[in-house]
């Protein structure tokens, strides 16, 4: 784009970063959501605890006009942090996501902002319930149990056997013979398992097209995508995000 065909304005990010600035607003430093959210997923509520009181003592970001509508907003952004953070822990991703609709529900239903600034500690007490109450360890061997948490922490990724094995430092045949004769399920069978759930959060809860989340969950096509959910779940994935609009 040439200089004659730039807008007069500029973009509304710019200019509401202008305003951040001016008004000496910053977002709290990685490191601390980052440390956050480490604590929740190894289950520290103390450490959780006093790392949101932290963030808390930092200017808050308005992300709505209405002070109401904005820490609501704030508070559903963490609960999609933490949901994370918990599957990355070792909570099943369905587990953690029923979690995340039930609270953002009771977000919703909340009528004042000081109660919305004490619902939010409670909101974490119960994700670190959760992670403490699932992340149980795994019935299988050692090896098997890193696969399987490899899995869960690299969901969007492009994952393969040979990738896993090399990660884990051992020979492909031996993790691949391990881990069928241990779940009764072949690795890749319970890679792509594993995509499909994770996926069906995608098709009830956000408008993305199923063409963008196969891409999400780097299947190599909308088909391929398309015969796996069938083949898993006996639907197709229109079908089953329609069947979840109607259950909503």
């Amino acid at each position: 784009m040439n200089k004659s065909s730039r807008p007069d304005n500029p973009p509304y990010y710019v200019s509401s970063r202008m305003q951040y600035l001016r008004d000496n607003f910053i977002h709290p430093p990685f490191d601390y959501e980052h440390e956050l959210l480490e604590a929740i997923r190894f289950g520290d509520e103390h450490r959780a605890m006093e790392m949101l009181h932290r963030i808390n003592e930092l200017e808050a970001a308005v992300l709505a006009t209405y002070p109401l509508r904005s820490k609501k907003n704030a508070l559903i952004a963490s609960c999609t942090l933490f949901t994370r953070a918990i599957i990355k822990g070792g909570v099943d991703p369905e587990v953690a996501f029923h979690l995340s609709d039930t609270v953002i529900l009771e977000i919703e239903k909340i009528g004042d902002v000081e109660r919305l600034i004490h619902f939010e500690y409670e909101m974490l007490v119960q994700f670190v319930a959760m992670i403490r109450s699932e992340k149980a360890e795994l019935p299988y061997s050692h090896i098997v149990n890193l696969a399987i948490r490899y899995i869960r922490e690299h969901i969007f990724e492009e994952l393969t056997l040979q990738k896993i094995a090399d990660v884990l430092k051992v020979h492909p045949s031996y993790l691949s013979d391990r881990f069928k004769r241990e779940t009764g399920s072949p690795l890749t069978t319970f890679i792509n398992q594993r995509k499909i759930e994770e996926s069906k959060h995608l098709l009830i809860h956000t408008n993305q097209s199923i063409s963008e989340i196969a891409f999400t969950f780097k299947f190599c096509n909308q088909s391929y995508y398309t015969q796996l959910f069938k083949n898993f779940t006996g639907m197709t994935p229109r079908k089953f995000r329609i069947s979840g609009a109607e259950r909503g």
